[in-house]
């Protein structure tokens, strides 16, 4: 979270972030971007969000890429993807 917070205080024009749900304070880490994410969208900054958990993904994202084994195979706004059967069947669980 501190990364994330110093990160911020620079002003970025973009703003890259690597799985913030894993590790061992998962939570903590999902929380230091869910927060920023609404503020630097309100500054018109860019955020590159790498994220496994796709329900977490989708819901702070404007537009999403859904990548398997290197390659992009799925592509569109988040909440579109979110709607999509396939999409919710495989990554989101219901």
């Amino acid at each position: 979270m501190l990364a994330v917070s110093r990160a911020l205080m620079l002003a970025p024009k973009a703003h890259a972030v690597d799985e913030p749900s894993f590790g061992p304070r998962a939570g903590a880490g999902a929380r230091a971007v869910r927060d920023p994410a609404r503020h630097q969208r309100a500054r018109a900054v860019a955020m590159l969000l790498v994220e496994q958990n796709a329900a977490m993904a989708l819901d702070l994202a404007d537009r999403a890429y859904l990548i398997e084994t290197g390659r992009v195979v799925l592509a569109g706004a988040a909440d579109e993807l979110k709607r999509d059967d396939g999409v919710r069947r495989a990554y989101l669980g219901y």
